[in-house]
């Protein structure tokens, strides 16, 4: 599961939400302005409704009548000005703050270390990354808006009615103490609600990922209705949640309007009492009846974004987990031109994090500059892990490994990955053409020369120049238009321009068909020479000539030698050889 950071509640979140606003303090500035104009028209029209019954129906003054048609049009035109500033000023401060944090939250992606990801579905991942922010967006624009506007509104209509006559407004606000208990309880449940539809969403986006990257396998497996039902047992849970919302939402929001209601008939009461008549006049009467009205709206408002208020609290939380997760360890300081290529490991131990017991145990291994060295064992013995130590995928539980005789944790991150090209199994190909795809990673400074050279070595450009536009061909999602020994070629081209001291091959000629194997086989000897290169070996034939072969198991190195000395030994190795082909 994904690792929480506890936050002091919505409040604080709020704030440090509010904290992505004040660059944008300026424009802020102009839509509070516009918000304070704005809620001041509800109680200027309430103010026109009392000239109008007054000098209009009631003394008849033909100047105050002349006057009237352009009030009404004045304070309607203000509304319009002020809330255009203020609807327009405060989406844009919105999409700043929602461009903002995914930005942030890209380049934390970026820098998270590997064992987030392994212990993350990138679904739920891009949840966060599309639909929490999405939500934060709403908290940081809308309920500001309504938040301010409406309070603004409320508070001078109010202003107006005890203004014109308190003892009526005393009775109405005897709902208030009412209204704050139910939307405090309310608050509360919308949260909570609010987090559950967060991680539903977080599940949809897990099953339909996995749906998307396995539909082959679940195709020929006949695994459809299985999907199915996965699906529609998240997709049932979001609906339920959602519903709860609106549920909440459609019973609170009517049951405040019923006591605003109440109230609204008390005061309707009192007014038309034989000793109310000779107090309040049927201007000051018809003036905070208007008030009343208009109140109504704001507090519909204002009930009804509390359930978005809290979404955008969760969500920010969601959020913020995000950013403060821990980055990669970036404390070393030293930078390394270009290694000489020597490697040790110095009684290593390795162990992730939350399993029990140790992955690697007490690994103790010299690799001379210009050295090729395979490691072999049974699955999970722990090859790839101990590869992965190097370039500082992982942190070393404890020993450490040395380059040129420096502590890697000692070497700036970024000067001691770019000592090691890999070449992997699972290729990874970005959805550009080919030639970006080679040149990553040197995209300023490679040529078309460079690139087609390093095709040239891998041995691709013998289908590039087949293809419709040649080098510029874009090659679909992770590669998708190309066969996996394409594919493959693209990745080793990718690695020889790289021209990196220290190789890392994870069976790079695993998805080449035999002869594609020979002419790459051809390339990695060529690529290989004067490069230290480190091998993870699943098929032991494509080994036989590397200079040393480490036989790993249950964490430990158990023998190491050459390919007919280990053969000759008769253990472990020749175990797995003589598996492997079948020798009686």
């Amino acid at each position: 599961m994904e690792q929480q950071t506890s936050l002091p509640g919505g409040g604080a979140i709020y704030r440090r939400l509010l904290g992505f606003v004040f660059p944008y303090w300026k424009m802020f500035l102009v839509s509070i302005l516009a918000m304070m104009v704005l809620g001041t028209t509800e109680a200027a029209f309430a103010a026109v409704m009392k000239v109008i019954t007054g000098a209009g129906f009631v003394d008849k003054d033909p100047e105050s009548i002349r006057w009237i048609p352009l009030m009404i049009i004045g304070v309607f035109l203000v509304k319009m000005v002020s809330g255009f500033l203020s609807t327009y000023g405060m989406s844009w401060i919105a999409r700043q703050v929602i461009k903002t944090l995914r930005h942030l939250m890209f380049n934390q992606l970026l820098r998270l270390p590997s064992s987030y990801f392994e212990s993350t579905s990138s679904g739920l991942i891009l949840a966060k990354l599309l639909y929490d922010v999405e939500q934060v967006a709403a908290a940081s624009s809308q309920v500001i808006t309504i938040l301010i506007r409406d309070t603004l509104s409320i508070i001078a209509l109010l202003a107006w009615m005890i203004y014109i006559s308190s003892g009526l407004t005393l009775v109405f606000l005897i709902t208030a103490p009412v209204l704050a208990i139910l939307v405090v309880f309310i608050s509360k449940r919308f949260r909570m609600l609010a987090k559950r539809i967060q991680g539903s969403m977080g599940d949809i986006s897990h099953v339909s990922e996995e749906a998307i990257e396995g539909q082959r396998v679940i195709k020929i497996f006949g695994g459809q209705d299985y999907e199915a039902r996965q699906f529609e047992k998240v997709n049932e849970y979001n609906r339920q949640q959602n519903m709860k919302v609106i549920a909440t939402t459609a019973f609170s929001t009517p049951f405040i309007q019923l006591l605003v209601a109440a109230a609204f008939a008390l005061i309707v009461y009192m007014a038309t009492l034989p000793g109310m008549r000779q107090i309040i006049g049927v201007d000051t009467f018809v003036s905070f009846l208007t008030a009343m009205i208009l109140l109504m709206q704001p507090t519909k408002r204002l009930t009804t974004i509390n359930a978005l208020l809290q979404q955008g609290i969760a969500a920010a939380q969601s959020v913020f987990d995000f950013l403060d997760q821990p980055q990669e360890l970036h404390h070393g300081g030293k930078k390394i031109e270009r290694a000489r290529g020597k490697v040790s490991f110095k009684n290593v131990t390795f162990g992730y994090s939350g399993a029990n017991g140790h992955v690697l145990n007490g690994i103790n291994l010299d690799i001379q500059p210009g050295e090729s060295v395979a490691f072999v064992g049974k699955s999970g013995a722990g090859k790839t892990t101990l590869v992965s130590l190097l370039p500082r995928f992982y942190e070393l539980t404890g020993g450490k490994i040395l380059l040129d005789d420096e502590d890697v944790r000692d070497v700036n991150l970024n000067s001691l990955r770019d000592q090691i090209a890999l070449v992997s199994q699972q290729v990874t190909l970005f959805n550009d053409t080919i030639a970006h795809n080679i040149a990553y990673g040197a995209l300023d400074t490679a040529t078309e020369d460079d690139v087609r050279r390093a095709a040239q070595t891998a041995h691709a450009m013998e289908f590039i120049d087949n293809l419709p536009d040649g080098l510029n061909t874009r090659v679909g999602e992770n590669g998708v238009l190309l066969s996996g020994g394409q594919r493959q070629r693209l990745a080793i081209a990718r690695a020889i321009l790289k021209n990196a001291p220290i190789l890392i091959l994870d069976e790079a000629t695993s998805a080449l068909d035999s002869e594609s194997e020979r002419y790459i086989q051809e390339a990695l000897d060529e690529l290989m020479k004067n490069r230290t290169t480190l091998v993870i070996a699943h098929r032991l034939s494509t080994i036989e000539r590397v200079d040393k072969i480490v036989v790993l198991e249950q964490g430990r190195i158990v023998e190491q030698g050459k390919h007919q000395e280990l053969l000759d030994k008769g253990g472990v190795y020749a175990g797995l050889h003589k598996i492997q082909f079948q020798e009686k």
